[in-house]
């Protein structure tokens, strides 16, 4: 398996794809680019993540940078550190959902955000420049611990207006947690605790050990729903090794739909700039995201906006609109007054005031949203040509339909939409389609997959 360098970092297989001499080189090429300033580093909690982070803070420290460890904590947490920090950059060491045997870097700006576009461009540059101007032994950086951020983090979740502890705590709501045994099991255990809430621990020891495959998706999560049942649990909560993606699970078992959790951070913000007196707000959330959005923005006349897949194009968004909440359907919420970056610490805060604030179980929250379904499937490529097929169905429904041509091609029909997309890092294409029911939704995906290779 070859190194994977995206928009999204660099990941690759350990000791294969991700050696130490590709961590080198992409940590000094991110000194350079940061300009020798101040870095802060964590990591996802993963067996082979202090290993990585030795070479990365030593690298860091060779080039001359003043290096700030968080230590084992969440993504979205090494964002935040930057911001209120005012460091010059940050890299987090994580996989994020990925098995055990990977590992890999994602690069953080100035501003908290992921680097963009050009950002990378520049970066990548210096990487593959090499030939790297390590400082002589009395002009190189220093190193200070701060695993105490993860409080920072926690206690600007509890001072966000219309949080309400005495109000969350009231409802006295159990809840299991999988945190995947990675960072998450030093953070959201403590704030679910710090709301009031009785937690039950599942996968939460950091050892790094993946009890089972660690994206967050139904299929993985047979053991928190059945725990639940177990407890009689008011609600279950799953995130990602980087703890940027959260997951519930109603006191019923059964998914809350991880699409769901951007559409309830949605309202919740929503409702609450409503009783502040403000309005004409903005959303923003990427192509591939649920249609529930907009109706729960309609429903407080807010604008959606809609932007490629991935978590630093909807963060840019944001910020050039100045939206009030984001993210994206993997379960990813983005709040700026937090910070510009998917975060799974936020969202925990927002649904569980969202709960206390309806008063009934969360299977009844769920039911009172407005209920889609989305159906995913892949295409292999083989000998198709991704770039034709696109054009060709663009050329055919841009006629009569409202189309998108800013990520592959997104189709949007009067009670359904479909969305396909060319894989950057597989011959495949991906086709997304949603739908009133699972049926029409997997119809739809059904179709194209005859449209493509017909």
């Amino acid at each position: 398996m070859s190194l994977m360098v995206s928009i999204s970092g660099i990941r690759g297989v350990i000791g294969e794809s991700l050696t130490p001499e590709v961590i080198v080189k992409y940590a000094a090429g991110f000194a350079e680019y940061c300009q020798r300033g101040t870095i802060i580093v964590g990591r996802d909690g993963r067996i082979t993540g202090k290993s990585i982070s030795d070479i990365v803070i030593a690298t860091l420290v060779q080039m001359g940078c003043n290096v700030v460890d968080l230590g084992i904590c969440p993504t979205p947490t090494v964002g935040l550190a930057i911001e209120k920090r005012h460091a010059a950059g940050g890299i987090a060491i994580t996989a994020s959902h990925n098995p055990m045997i990977w590992n890999g870097l994602k690069f953080i700006s100035s501003s908290g955000m992921f680097l963009n576009g050009d950002e990378n461009k520049q970066f990548w540059a210096l990487a593959d420049k090499g030939s790297f101007r390590y400082n002589i032994w009395n002009k190189q950086g220093t190193v200070m611990q701060d695993p105490g951020f993860l409080n920072e983090h926690i206690n600007m979740i509890l001072n966000l207006p219309g949080i309400d502890k005495k109000k969350i705590a009231g409802r006295k709501l159990k809840v299991v947690v999988d945190c995947v045994n990675a960072a998450g099991g030093n953070i959201v255990p403590k704030l679910l605790r710090e709301l009031g809430c009785e937690v039950i621990e599942l996968n939460c020891d950091v050892s790094g050990i993946f009890n089972h495959t660690p994206e967050p998706i139904p299929e993985n999560l047979t053991d928190l729903s059945a725990r639940v049942i177990k407890e009689k649990a008011d609600l279950g909560v799953a995130v990602d090794p980087d703890v940027d993606r959260l997951v519930l699970m109603t006191e019923e078992g059964k998914p809350f739909v991880e699409e769901y959790t951007v559409v309830s951070a949605t309202k919740f913000v929503l409702e609450a700039q409503k009783k502040q007196g403000k309005s004409k707000h903005t959303v923003v959330v990427n192509l591939s995201t649920t249609r529930a959005v907009e109706d729960v923005a309609k429903e407080y006349g807010a604008t959606v906006h809609r932007t490629p897949v991935g978590e630093i194009n909807v963060a840019s968004r944001m910020k050039q609109l100045g939206s009030v909440v984001g993210g994206e359907g993997s379960g990813g919420v983005i709040l700026p007054e937090v910070h510009l970056g998917r975060d799974a610490i936020v969202g925990i805060g927002l649904f569980l005031q969202l709960l206390a604030d309806f008063g009934g179980k969360a299977s009844e929250l769920k039911a009172s949203l407005p209920q889609y379904e989305i159906v995913k499937n892949k295409i292999e490529l083989g000998t198709l040509k991704p770039n034709e097929i696109l054009q060709r169905l663009y050329n055919k429904y841009s006629k009569t339909e409202k189309t998108n041509f800013d990520d592959g091609l997104k189709i949007d029909f009067p009670a359904s939409w479909v969305h396909l997309r060319k894989s950057n890092t597989e011959p495949i294409i991906r086709i997304i389609a949603e739908a009133k029911t699972r049926e029409e939704a997997a119809a739809l995906v059904d179709r194209f997959q005859h449209e493509i290779t017909g």
